[in-house]
């Protein structure tokens, strides 16, 4: 029983560090556009998601019941032993959290929603087995959302481009003619902020209520989290939010360069209202997903704009990469635990510390560039190709249309001016000459008579 309380103590620790890579590792899904747009500080704009993220972990508990009364069967915890079960646990945190630290070092696109489930669904195969896992739950609250939401977020900020783009029609062609929409950035970025932590912070809490349940210190009846784990979890996914996303957030800001005010407005604005909805049913959706495709789909919405299929086929990939690639480092870490019992624990304890504190130092060594440190919602923005001067609209050609019109009229004019004055020149000049010519004439007919009348 000691040893399973150790364990215990280890899960919750090492989900609170989770907790607070997911808080830098996804900071830029709220806070990317409107650093971009100039519409908030960076510094104001890390607080802002910190504070909003804090708030927002007190507002639900659906996501959490997801992940402690879903994904694992609870039957299969009594047959197995709290003390593996424990172990388990133990190992998907560390499929989780090696697979965020290392995408967030190289900057590959990556999920940390995706991590956690993908090492806990990895490390439970291989301790428990098939029958550990509720796949029925798996598919509808994970992986259709997975595929749903994304698109369903940019079908909204598409048509939300285009009536932001259509009511304010009358300031295109001036420079920055739409800044009001900065402010409404302000606004939405914050209800982003706040979606998040309605969502991501709730699976941590997920995981130390499922520890808690496993070694009976919460009863399987209770699925809510208890209050100081809630508090735990607001405050450690605040802290990482405010203390660790500068890496991203600085290639966030120069990588979505192309990201109009009227575009951050509203695919903000559909990342919020899918996440919230999500978190409302109980969904478990990768927020990084849900911000690209909201960036994707504001894109399109601009006049012009086309796909980037290499760039958008790079995001995709990384989405599809993410959960096997965590659930085959959360399997390896439980076969330790399966082959060498409490032994395996401390191994990959120490392995797991190793490389968490390696890939820290090294993400010191490497400067941050947009070529090593981009996430995908960074990338998701060059996924559209946007034209510097947008095609003008049909009203707008209508416009173009009858000015060119006019202006053809007024130069035939000109030229019909410039014909007749032409053809009135050419008309005197050809008189005078015509009249000099008699002149001469006349004068050549009276030469003869002036030398006779000379003679006589």
């Amino acid at each position: 029983m000691e040893t399973a309380v150790l364990i215990v103590v280890l899960v919750i620790l090492l989900a609170l560090f989770f907790d607070f890579t997911n808080g830098f590792h996804d900071t830029a899904n709220a806070m990317a556009t409107p650093i971009a747009t100039g519409a908030l500080k960076p510094k104001t704009a890390v607080l802002l998601a910190a504070v909003l993220n804090l708030i927002g972990a007190f507002l639900s508990t659906e996501v959490s019941k997801t992940v402690s009364h879903g994904i694992i069967n609870e039957a299969s915890i009594l047959q197995a032993g709290a003390e593996l079960f424990l172990a388990v646990i133990f190992a998907g945190l560390i499929g989780a959290i090696t697979w965020n630290m290392l995408t967030w070092l190289l900057g590959l696109p990556s999920s940390s929603s995706h991590a956690l489930f993908g090492g806990l669904i990895g490390a439970t195969l291989v301790g428990v087995g098939l029958g550990g896992i509720d796949f029925g739950m798996v598919l509808s609250k994970i992986v259709l959302p997975a595929l749903i939401a994304p698109l369903t977020a940019g079908i909204i900020a598409f048509a939300a481009t285009k009536i932001a783009y259509s009511v304010t029609r009358r300031y295109d062609g001036k420079p920055d003619g739409r800044d009001g929409f900065r402010w409404g950035q302000i606004f939405t970025s914050s209800l982003v902020a706040l979606a998040h932590g309605t969502n991501d912070a709730q699976k941590t809490m997920g995981v130390i209520t499922l520890a808690l349940i496993t070694i009976g210190w919460q009863s399987s009846d209770h699925a809510d989290p208890y209050l100081w784990v809630i508090i735990a979890c607001a405050v450690t996914i605040a802290l990482g939010t405010y203390l660790g996303g500068w890496r991203i957030i600085r290639t966030l800001g120069k990588g979505l360069t192309d990201v109009k005010p009227a575009q951050g407005f509203a695919a903000e604005s559909s990342t919020a209202a899918t996440i919230l909805a999500s978190s409302a049913l109980g969904f478990a959706l990768s927020t990084t997903q849900v911000a690209s495709g909201s960036v994707i789909g504001s894109g399109l919405g601009r006049r012009g704009s086309a796909v980037r299929w290499g760039t958008a086929g790079r995001i995709a990939i990384g989405w599809l990469l993410t959960l096997p690639a965590a659930a085959s480092v959360g399997a390896i870490a439980a076969l330790m635990v399966v082959w060498l019992g409490n032994w395996g624990v401390a191994i990959d304890a120490v392995l797991a510390l190793v490389v968490i504190i390696g890939l820290y130092l090294r993400s010191k060594v490497n400067a941050v560039t947009p070529d090593n440190a981009m996430s995908d919602v960074a990338e998701s923005g060059h996924a559209i190709e946007l034209p510097e001067n947008p095609p003008p609209t049909r009203r707008q050609q209508r416009i173009l249309d009858a000015k060119a019109e006019a202006k053809a009229r007024a130069k035939a004019k000109a030229e019909g001016r410039e014909k007749a004055k032409a053809d009135a020149k050419a008309k005197a000049k050809s008189r005078d000459k015509k009249a000099k010519k008699q002149a001469a004439n006349a004068t050549e007919d009276s030469s003869p008579a002036t030398d006779k009348e000379a003679g006589a």
